[in-house]
């Protein structure tokens, strides 16, 4: 069941990463995040009723209000990561997020062995080395790297909250619920200064037209999203963490080979070995 649950999180992951951060390259980051979300809470509201999830109601909810808090600014900083450089770098380099879960099992007692410092070293090596040549000289370069690392470590502790939000498949729901309410309040908070201070709501050709129009795909991003969420949960719950989260770390892979697919990417050398590494590092990290 862990195996299943973990191989399941990485596959809606990478998906809902791939329609992101599609999403974004029109429309603003900001309004992708506060509108998948939005669609995501209006569905699990309807399905926290339907369970009697509100039952479930308790302190372990402020793990889920504190996920809902770090989400959007993962979120924001991976979409504009992947709207400014190639998607097969940025994934890849966003996996190292695992750091985090695996950091909190330290700290709680775990003792490192030789894999997570191996693994420690292969994934520094791996974010220089996905910068490419280009990251000396180009800024663009330098804050797509920076912004990946917020969002891999913003991923990595919502990851470690949203698995100790909830104990019960019911009270999953609505902590899931809850993350999601969070969400589009900040986002929103955070859309709403940016109109105020000149920033655009709506994609520049278009407008609300292209809006609608790609609810379709919003809609998937957010309920994906979602779903990985809790996946990786009952995953987390019902087996080995280590496990959980080196399966789930895979996510990357199917971004990149959507990217690849889809938008036909090609990747320097440099650049495709450095995000194996990254990708190597985070899975030696967890297996530790």
């Amino acid at each position: 069941m862990t195996a299943l649950f973990a191989l399941a999180t990485s596959l809606l992951w990478g998906l809902a990463d791939f329609g992101g951060g599609l999403l974004t390259r029109r429309t603003p980051a900001l309004t992708v995040v506060v509108v998948s979300q939005t669609i995501a809470v209006v569905v699990l509201g309807a399905v926290v009723v339907a369970t009697g999830g509100w039952s479930e109601a308790g302190p372990l909810l402020w793990f889920a209000v504190a996920a809902g808090v770090v989400g959007p600014v993962a979120m924001l900083a991976f979409y504009k990561a992947l709207a400014l450089g190639p998607m097969g770098v940025v994934s890849p380099l966003g996996s190292i997020g695992v750091v985090v879960p695996v950091s909190v099992g330290l700290i709680l007692g775990d003792r490192p062995g030789l894999l997570q410092f191996a693994g420690i070293g292969v994934a520094v090596v791996g974010v220089v080395l996905a910068g490419g040549p280009e990251l000396r000289g180009a800024p663009v370069q330098r804050q797509t790297v920076l912004l990946t690392l917020v969002a891999a470590f913003g991923f990595g502790g919502v990851m470690v909250l949203i698995a100790e939000a909830s104990t019960t498949v019911t009270g999953l729901f609505l902590a899931l619920f809850v993350q999601r309410v969070t969400n589009v309040a900040v986002g929103g908070a955070a859309l709403f200064v940016s109109v105020r201070r000149g920033g655009r709501a709506l994609p520049e050709e278009g407008g609300m037209r292209v809006v609608w129009a790609a609810l379709p795909a919003l809609g998937f991003v957010g309920l994906a999203d979602v779903a990985a969420n809790g996946t990786y949960a009952i995953a987390a719950q019902h087996g080995p963490v280590a496990m959980a989260a080196v399966l789930a770390s895979l996510y990357p892979v199917v971004t990149a080979l959507a990217a690849r697919g889809v938008l036909k990417e090609r990747l320097r050398a440099v650049q495709a070995a450095g995000a194996g590494l990254a990708l190597a590092g985070s899975v030696l990290l967890a297996a530790g």
